[in-house]
């Protein structure tokens, strides 16, 4: 091994030396490492060709939003600043020359489209405020320029970035013309790549996921964090012999011209056989691996934002890097779920002193709407038109999220239970009962409990699909029911109690003429008594499950149901 690697480093050597001697050896980063070490940000350097170096020099001015010297190494810039002086040009325009912000205004307005945000409702990602840099499918028509934009490379707004030098080659000569009657001028013609990387995963430019192409409007695309790109730029040499007050440019965008005449072709401004632009098969990801202690504390920091967008923001961000990142997951569904929970508090407006109690009744609001009217659980913003994100907005983005975070940590009880709920107010009739058979099967016997919550909220489910299939005899309404018994029998809580014997008698609706109603009334009884030892209970909550639209309906067919409707009378003025 000792002696191969002697042989090997004589052999490069000899190459080396070659090269040079015939004038091939560029002196770029393929020769030599650009940077120097951890965090530094390479310059241009004096050992590197005035190409290299020129772009180098012009990416990094971009990134800092220096104007002045970002416009004397644009040839487009120094091109009209050459043909609009009346005399001859000797040097750059003063620092304060307004040439500057125009040449800028270009620049920027190349990626002003790239900026416009396109999420909206809970698919937003952060920042979720500023700028934020999509390169959708324009990416493969951006300019290089775009990838190293001021709003990327200066912290704040952006996170900073770093260019390396990756290599350079002459291609043919560019060509241009100072003057319509003017001839042809050549400049000698460098192609310099460039890695752009980029710091901070967090604030990165967000792209389509590889091999994703658009099918329809409805189907949302996945997208990723960009970590670095490789970016080619056409650097022009030899100009001063032709007037510019530099001698290199970066041919980044072209000069703006107008035919001579309608429906003739105006002139190429330069020619060249390349473009300045992005290599897409060099893009590169930020993934779970790269900075997980990051992903970790965004989660934990966007649980303390107090705006709900902002929240969303940054959690959507860590999961378009870690899809599974199991604390962005646990925090993004909590919370989307107690907005939904909120949103159905803001609907029935019934006060109620006991959070337990609370949460019973929010979920319970959900369960009859979701039977129904289902416009609120539907009808996303895009859809509706509208300003704000509405409770299904909210749903469509817990759910995925909820489906991973189970797969992740299948252990936690919690997050199967919302799940299978979620699936319920959506109507996914088949996984709304499949979850919660599962974990009726999975909870122990011994763990009364969370067994009759489990068989409850399986008794639900099956509620809920009868209520909207309204399939005469249809099976999973006795199911429903033992489901109910056997969660009354599990039952150690005078609240689930309370709700296995109503879930019983709400059950009975959907029997042909009812059932026995004489039952029903009795199960409505023993709710009643229950629920009087609920803690925090009132007159309010009671009246508003035996008010429950279907339920009501029975009960005032017939005069046997007078007595129970009596315990919800309202009180007179």
């Amino acid at each position: 091994m000792i002696r191969g690697n002697q042989f090997h480093r004589r052999q490069t050597i000899a190459i080396v030396t070659l090269a040079v001697s015939l004038g091939l050896w560029t002196g770029t980063a393929e020769s030599a490492p650009a940077t120097g070490g951890k965090g530094h940000r390479p310059t241009a350097s004096a050992k590197q060709p005035p190409a290299v170096q020129t772009a180098v020099r012009y990416a990094e001015a971009l990134a800092h939003g220096d104007r002045v010297t970002a416009g004397q190494l644009d040839f487009a810039c120094q091109y009209r600043y050459v043909v609009a002086s009346p005399a001859k040009v000797k040097q750059f325009a003063p620092a304060n020359d307004t040439s500057y912000d125009s040449c800028w205004q270009t620049l920027t307005d190349a990626y002003a489209p790239m900026l416009k945000r396109s999420d909206i409702a809970m698919d937003i990602i952060w920042p979720s405020t500023g700028p934020l840099m999509f390169f959708g499918d324009d990416l493969p028509r951006a300019p290089a320029s775009t990838f190293v934009a001021d709003v990327l490379g200066t912290s704040p707004p952006g996170s900073g970035l770093h260019v390396t030098v990756v290599g350079s080659r002459t291609i043919p000569s560019g060509s241009f013309r100072l003057g319509r009657t003017g001839k042809v001028l050549g400049a000698p013609t460098t192609l310099v790549q460039l890695s752009v990387q980029y710091q901070d995963p967090l604030t990165s430019p967000v792209t389509y996921a590889p091999g994703n192409v658009k099918w329809t409007n409805t189907i949302k695309r996945p997208r990723l964090a960009l970590k670095s790109v490789t970016t080619q730029w056409v650097v022009f040499t030899g100009l001063k012999q032709h007037g510019f007050p530099g001698d290199t440019a970066v041919f980044n965008l072209p000069v703006a011209t107008q035919p001579e005449a309608p429906g003739m072709m105006a002139d190429k401004i330069p020619f060249a056989t390349e473009a300045s632009r992005a290599l897409p098969e060099s893009l590169a990801w930020w993934g779970p691996d790269d900075q997980p202690g990051t992903l970790t504390a965004a989660a934990a920091r966007a649980a303390i934002f107090p705006d709900l967008r902002d929240r969303v923001a940054l959690l959507n961000r860590v999961l378009l890097i870690d899809p599974k990142q199991p604390d962005a997951l646990t925090v993004l569904t909590r919370h989307l779920y107690s907005v939904l929970l909120r949103e159905a508090r803001n609907s029935h407006q019934v006060p109620i002193k006991d959070p337990a109690l609370g949460i019973v009744v929010d979920e319970f609001y959900w369960n009859i709407y979701a039977q129904g009217a289902r416009l609120d659980l539907s009808n996303g913003m895009e859809m509706g038109g509208l300003s704000q994100p509405t409770p299904a907005d909210f749903l469509y983005r817990l759910i995925p999220a909820l489906q991973t975070l189970v797969s992740v940590r299948p252990e936690q009880l919690d997050n199967r239970f919302r799940l299978g709920i979620a699936y319920r107010w959506n109507n996914d009739q088949l996984p709304m009962v499949e979850t919660f058979e599962s974990l009726v099967k999975d909870i122990p016997e011994h763990r009364r409990t969370p067994k009759s919550e489990a068989l409850l909220q399986l008794a639900w489910s099956r509620i809920n699909k009868v209520s909207w299939n309204r399939i005469l005899h249809d099976t999973e309404t006795p199911r429903a029911y033992a489901d109910a018994e056997a969660a009354l029998a599990q039952a150690e809580l005078p609240l689930d109690k309370f709700l296995a014997e109503y879930a019983m008698a709400y059950t009975m609706i959907f029997l042909p003429n009812y059932g026995d109603k004489a039952k029903m009334l009795q199960h409505l009884t023993e709710a009643k008594r229950w629920f009087d030892e609920v803690p925090g209970k009132s007159d309010e909550v009671w009246r508003y499950f035996l008010h429950s639209e279907l339920l009501k309906a029975v009960l005032d067919a017939d005069p046997m149901f007078q007595p129970i409707l009596a315990t919800a009378a309202a009180p007179h003025a």
